[in-house]
């Protein structure tokens, strides 16, 4: 089907009255693709709300929003009886527990095919970012960007491809390169800028003190947080040690162990690895690059007899050892 005749497919699910909810894992390439969206579906709908689930608290997250998109949401604040459609976008329904809460009209991703369970299906696993794939449909549609949301796409695909260094194609590049046109250049420059705070240097520094390096895979378990995000701020640190080319970092949150993996894109994929070595424990998987595990402490208690912070340390670093026993580099 060629990409006009799919837009127009993509259109045809709304309705002017429709009121209509996109829910996203915040981060920049899915805030700026639900953006896209919000823009696509300008006067063809009644209203188009954002809402993330997660907690954000990365400081470059927060100036994005602050810049470019200050009426997001929290999904805890929305009633879903207030919507008659449902998108989701940089994700796709299995990705985490909360998205179930929806059935879906539209799905939106980058991410290797895992749920296509909706009327509209666009999922591109060779772009670097949901963004790259949106800038398409702006450009098929002939609607210009704003200096914001241009500024917000070029972000979203600098941040998931990592300036271009992992998982980039041509289209990406392509997409880049078009917004560059539009784009607010200032907060671009505000947004990466943003990168660390006091707090995070705290963490960041205790993480060091504390790491395990072990077979050029280095380890930090942070025990119970508050913030997973921080986890994620430690877990592309330690990448830039020599000679590590794992970085696993994990941590407790309510219920759940968070384990956030990156390597350095020359290894067994990420989101494999994560997928073998937990993915019967709760959700797992990602990129070649990047990935992340969320685990429920419930299941993970029927293979250690005692689940406590050194007990969880001690079993990643198990786990990762057996799906490396397939060598994990």
């Amino acid at each position: 089907m060629r990409n006009m005749d799919k837009i127009k497919q993509f259109l045809l699910l709304f309705a002017k009255g429709d009121r209509v909810l996109v829910v996203i894992n915040a981060d920049p390439d899915a805030i700026a693709s639900a953006m896209a969206i919000k823009r696509i579906l300008w006067r063809k709908v009644s209203e188009v709300t954002i809402a993330h689930f997660n907690k954000i608290s990365r400081p470059d997250n927060l100036a994005l929003i602050e810049y470019v998109e200050s009426s997001l949401q929290s999904l805890e604040s929305i009633d879903k009886s207030d919507f008659d459609r449902f998108v989701v976008v940089d994700s796709q329904p299995d990705h985490n527990e909360v998205f179930s809460r929806f059935t879906y009209d539209v799905i939106i991703d980058h991410h290797p095919l895992s749920c296509d369970k909706a009327d509209y299906v666009d999922i591109r696993s060779g772009y670097g970012a949901c963004s790259s794939i949106l800038v398409e449909y702006l450009k098929i549609l002939k609607i210009k960007p704003s200096a914001k949301l241009s500024a917000a796409l070029m972000l979203g695909i600098k941040t998931d491809t990592a300036d271009f260094t992992r998982q980039a194609s041509l289209r990406d590049i392509r997409a880049f390169q078009y917004l560059y046109m539009f784009a607010d250049m200032n907060i671009v420059t505000k947004v990466e800028r943003t990168l660390i705070t006091e707090e995070n240097m705290s963490f960041l520094g205790n993480a060091i003190k504390k790491r395990k390096i072990i077979n050029n895979r280095a380890f930090f378990h942070a025990g119970i947080i508050l913030k997973p995000d921080d986890l994620v701020v430690v877990a592309d640190f330690f990448l830039n040690i020599a000679r590590v080319n794992w970085s696993i970092i994990s941590g407790v949150v309510g219920k759940k162990l968070i384990i956030i993996l990156r390597n350095d894109g020359l290894r067994k994929g990420a989101g494999n690895a994560a997928k073998e070595a937990f993915g019967r424990f709760g959700s797992a998987g990602g990129h070649k690059t990047m990935a992340r595990a969320e685990l429920d402490l419930k299941l993970i208690r029927k293979e250690i007899k005692w689940v406590n912070q050194k007990a969880l340390a001690d079993w990643i670093i198990v786990r990762i050892a057996k799906t490396a026993g397939k060598k994990i580099e």
